[in-house]
């Protein structure tokens, strides 16, 4: 908690700054006054100023260009803009430069100081969110630096993960086998066992499994030679060869077919790869981490997967807690991802409802961070003002109802809408509902859920919806 908060009042009108000075001072802030920049400039070089509340026209130079430079100076400090003119390119411009309220004169003193409790709570919060991000291990500040992202939260269970990455990350050649559920960031934990090895200035390659046709897995790992087959036009390099001094990440390696997993295995142990077409042969030095969201475990005892393979790919076994597992990072990932998709769209969404954050922490996210963060992403666009509603957030296309902001009653209204949580029993039924819409065309219905038609056609046979 900010104990004291210190305001700051830019105005040219003398009556306007007492009054305004007057009722914050009563509400037990600390003011100080400035009438021009160079004065609020040189408060704010001796003081540590929390909000600024700044007017538009003043003398020396224009509000606009002040609040740029406060931004630009001192980026913690948080900007109320007043104007006696209300036009709305004025107020755009003033949000996109990072003010946190606006408003027009005349204004009531009320909606004021209502603006700063909305302030000091957006400030508290950003507060805890870089004191979290600051207690994040210093790895996964490494990890963040060199691919754009972090693995964030604070629970136990990330912390756990973190340790495990950076141990395996210092044994090169150790394949790794990435377990998880959909959506829990198995190519990000990959990339980042490569980032904390020595490995991590060459090739990370990412490859999709469920992806590869059959009929061109040994082109596409191996590589060929021109003419070695009709179309191939040109020599070409295989994964392993682009990878070699690097990593190479199988990714959903269960769905790799039988006959072709005997070919890796025979590369995993030779650590040699000879293109089609080609009589010699290459020697390749590449880290091989594969995940899977299936136990191939159980598909190896139910002969799906080679059990030689799975031992050779099992080396060391990571496994990525779901987000219901670690539900208290779910609040922190929440306002992480809103703060990033309202920069990214030029939004000015400080604050969520109190029945919203109840909902977010009572679900459990079968979609895990993927699908957190796709209902932030909508809720960002849906929301037009500087709050996230309920009306704004919907899960499995479900809204988020005006409720109560009592936490019993939010349980109640996520248990009646999510009696079942059975991935498979909604994996199945996405894909039947999918089929229905499209006419049962599989490639349109692929294209729908986002998956490859090989994907698509392998889970319909799982379910039995040929």
């Amino acid at each position: 908690m900010i104990k004291k908060i210190n305001i700051l009042i830019v105005d040219d009108e003398p009556r306007v700054v007492d009054e305004i000075a007057e009722f914050l001072i009563a509400k037990k802030f600390n003011v100080f006054k400035a009438g021009a920049p160079s004065i609020a400039f040189n408060l704010l070089s001796l003081h540590d100023i929390n909000i600024v509340i700044l007017d538009i026209k003043l003398p020396e130079m224009d509000g606009l260009q002040v609040l740029v430079k406060i931004k630009a100076e001192y980026p913690e400090i948080e900007v109320i803009m007043i104007s006696g003119h209300g036009d709305m390119d004025t107020v755009i411009q003033a949000m996109r430069s990072g003010a946190t309220d606006y408003f027009a004169k005349p204004f009531r003193l009320f909606d004021i100081n209502n603006a700063i409790m909305r302030t000091q709570r957006y400030m508290e919060l950003n507060k805890k969110l870089k004191t979290a991000q600051k207690n994040v291990d210093k790895l996964s500040k490494k990890i963040l630096n060199n691919i754009g992202t972090q693995l964030l939260g604070n629970s136990e269970a990330m912390k756990h993960l973190i340790r495990m990455m950076s141990k395996v990350a210092k044994s090169e050649n150790t394949s790794v086998l990435i377990l998880g559920e959909s959506g829990t960031g198995k190519e990000l934990v990959a990339n980042g066992i490569h980032q904390l090895s020595k490995r991590s200035n060459n090739m990370f390659y990412s490859v999709n499994c469920s992806a590869i046709p059959e009929s061109l897995f040994e082109s596409e790992f191996f590589g060929h030679k021109k003419g070695s087959f009709t179309g191939a036009l040109e020599d070409k390099a295989g994964w392993f060869e682009i990878a070699d001094g690097g990593t190479l990440f199988l990714d959903e390696i269960s769905d790799m077919p039988l006959g072709q997993q005997a070919k890796l295995l025979r590369v995993l142990e030779e650590r040699v790869v000879s293109k089609v077409g080609s009589r010699t042969s290459k020697q390749v030095d590449v880290r091989v981490i594969t995940a899977s969201n299936t136990k191939l475990e159980d598909l190896a005892s139910e002969n799906k997967f080679r059990q030689d393979l799975f031992h050779r790919l099992s080396v060391f076994v990571i496994n990525i807690p779901s987000l219901r597992e670690r539900k208290e990072d779910i609040r922190l990932l929440f306002d992480y991802y809103l703060r990033q998709y309202s920069i990214q769209m030029e939004k000015s969404i400080q604050f969520s409802d109190p029945a919203v954050i109840n909902a977010i922490t009572d679900y459990d996210f079968p979609g895990n961070i993927r699908e957190l963060k796709n209902i932030i992403e909508r809720a960002v666009i849906l929301c037009d003002g500087d709050t996230i509603l309920p009306e704004h957030i919907s899960f499995s296309q479900i809204s988020v109802p005006e409720i109560s902001h009592q936490s019993a009653e939010t349980s109640n209204f996520v248990q009646q809408n999510y009696d079942n949580l059975d991935l498979e029993f909604h994996e199945k039924k996405l894909i039947q509902k999918a089929l229905i819409s499209t006419g049962n065309n599989k490639s349109k219905a692929a294209t729908l859920l986002n998956v490859t038609w090989q994907a698509l056609d392998r889970r319909m046979k799982k379910f039995g919806l040929e």
